[in-house]
């Protein structure tokens, strides 16, 4: 990769070689570009300094400040970024996207205030629970992997029931949306045989769902779903101690599959995860389980049900 940045300096266009290579252009910038500046690393394509006009005249950032200026001094003062935007390529005929021209505005400081988006389902907050059995307390989070020299990254979701600790289900793939979390939530739910609630019931008698603010948590697709089926407690923000079960999960997996072997593809990182957590329900020891694994630890409390465990979450 080295050689085809210093063929790009020479000029010749990414696209034309990473072709010839049978690479896509991706794999070009993802790769880090040392700054010859300081040394540091920094992923990405390097910003030009520039844009063109649709005649191709290049137009400089700074020359495009002003323009920014002068707009926001006049009719335009109250116009975000998309609108000024929009009005770069009227009244200055440029090339230029969305993106450039919030970085140029964030950097000028005169974004418009963010208007706050209100949620149609109630937040509601994380509290302590007295759990006596499986199904009735689940903890959700996301956590992402790499692929080795590639700079590539994939993204697992779990849920944790901790009361016996097993993973009961997880989604693996590139990419990580609500949807994806949802469907995986709705198979769980079938294999571990949770009901489905009478409209009726009281919602603190469901299954609680317990997440971080994360986007997909957050979402109108996971309210919905949640609002059918589950009750959706969130952590207060900055408090990762409240999710404590899947929290310890993910530094297991880190410590035992993450850390022990580099992924070469998706292909090769699905697998090695896939294995794990059949490993971590089945058979791996739990302490807190006085050394049963948590497959083996619901087993016995289910043949033993009169032998009830709390447990404050």
């Amino acid at each position: 990769m080295e050689t085809v940045r210093q063929w790009h300096q020479e000029g010749f266009p990414i696209k034309r070689m990473m072709k010839f290579l049978g690479l896509t252009r991706s794999m070009f910038y993802y790769q880090k570009v040392s700054k010859a500046s300081n040394g540091d690393d920094e992923r990405g394509r390097p910003y030009p300094g520039f844009s063109v006009t649709n005649k191709q005249e290049k137009i400089s950032d700074e020359q495009i400040q002003e323009f920014l200026m002068e707009a926001i001094e006049g009719e335009e003062a109250v116009y975000g970024y998309r609108k000024l935007t929009h009005h770069l390529k009227t009244v200055y005929d440029l090339k230029i996207n969305p993106k450039k021209v919030y970085r140029l505005c964030k950097e000028m400081e005169i974004l418009l205030p963010q208007r706050k988006k209100k949620s149609k389902h109630p937040r509601r907050l994380a509290k302590n629970h007295i759990i006596t059995g499986p199904n009735q307390l689940w903890q959700l989070d996301i956590k992402y992997g790499s692929i080795a020299e590639s700079g590539r990254f994939f993204f697992v979701a779990s849920a944790i029931d901790i009361f016996d600790r097993s993973i009961v289900g997880y989604f693996r793939g590139a990419e990580c949306k609500a949807q994806s979390i949802t469907k995986m939530l709705q198979e769980s739910f079938l294999r571990r045989n949770v009901p489905i609630p009478k409209e009726e019931e009281d919602l603190e008698s469901r299954l609680i769902i317990r997440t971080d603010n994360g986007p997909q948590f957050v979402s109108n697709h996971f309210g919905d779903f949640c609002e059918k089926r589950v009750y959706h407690e969130r952590i207060p923000k900055k408090s990762p101690n409240s999710n404590a079960y899947i929290e310890s999960f993910h530094s297991i997996l880190e410590r035992e599959c993450f850390q022990k072997q580099d992924f070469e593809c998706f292909d090769h990182a699905y697998e090695k995860l896939d294995y794990f957590i059949d490993f971590y329900n089945e058979r791996r020891y739990h302490g807190s389980l006085g050394y049963l694994s948590p497959s083996q630890f619901l087993e016995r409390f289910l043949k033993n049900n009169n032998n009830l465990l709390e447990m404050r979450c």
